[in-house]
C-alpha cells in the first residue's frame, strides 16, 4: 500500500499543500496524512507519526520532495529505519529514490546529506548578510508587536479582565501582557 505524507511550514502555503497532495494521489497513494507545522519543532508533527504508526511490512511512505520529510540526515536516517523496523519503505517523487533497494538507500543518504549541507549554509550566509545589516545600521530586527498593544493591555486590565483573557484577546503570549504590565 502506498502511503503519503504532505506537509508546509505555514498556513498560507496551501497551493504547495494541495499540489503534494495531488501528486500523492496520482502516484496511487490510498492514504494520505497532511499537516501544516515547520519541520524545525519535529515533536509537533503529529500526522508523520501517525504516518509511521499507519505503515505496515510491504507499505511505502512517499513524500513529493526530502525536505517536506526531514531537516537533518540523523532525522532522516531515524524515519528511514523506523520504516526498514516494519518491513515498509521509503519513496521520494522529486528524486525518483525508493529505499527498498540498496542503491536508493545509498543515494537517499547522499542525497540527505547534500539538503542539510545546502540548509547549513543558507543558514550561515543569513547570519552574514544579519551581521553586516546591523553593523551598517539597517537591521533593526522584528518589530515588537506585543509591546504596540501595551495601552490595550493596561486598558483591559484596568476593566478587570486577566491576563490569560487579555492574551487570548489581543493574540499575544501571557508573557507579553505581564510584561507590558510591568513597564506602565
Amino acid at each position: 500500500m502506498l502511503i503519503g505524507y504532505a506537509r508546509t511550514s505555514t498556513l498560507d502555503q496551501t497551493a504547495g499543500l494541495e499540489a503534494q497532495q495531488r501528486d500523492l494521489q496520482a502516484v496511487g497513494c490510498e492514504r494520505v496524512f497532511v499537516e501544516q507545522v515547520s519541520s524545525v519543532d519535529v515533536t509537533a508533527r503529529e500526522q508523520l507519526a501517525q504516518a509511521l504508526d499507519y505503515v505496515r511490512d510491504g507499505d511505502v511512505l512517499v513524500v513529493t520532495k526530502l525536505d517536506r520529510l526531514a531537516r537533518s540526515v540523523a532525522h532522516l536516517m531515524e524515519i528511514v529505519a523506523t520504516l526498514t523496523k516494519k518491513g515498509a519503505a521509503l519513496r521520494v517523487l522529486s528524486m525518483g529514490i525508493d529505499t527498498s533497494t540498496a542503491t536508493g538507500k545509498l543515494m537517499l543518504t547522499v542525497l540527505g546529506g547534500v539538503a542539510e549541507f545546502e540548509r547549513s549554509i543558507m543558514l550561515e550566509r543569513q547570519r552574514e548578510g544579519i551581521a553586516k545589516a546591523k553593523d551598517a545600521g539597517k537591521y533593526k530586527g522584528r518589530k515588537p508587536t506585543a509591546m504596540a498593544k501595551a495601552d490595550q493591555v493596561r486598558r483591559l486590565k484596568a476593566e478587570g479582565m486577566g491576563g490569560s483573557d487579555i492574551a487570548k484577546t489581543l493574540g499575544i503570549s501571557r508573557a507579553s501582557v505581564y510584561r507590558a504590565l510591568e513597564e506602565a
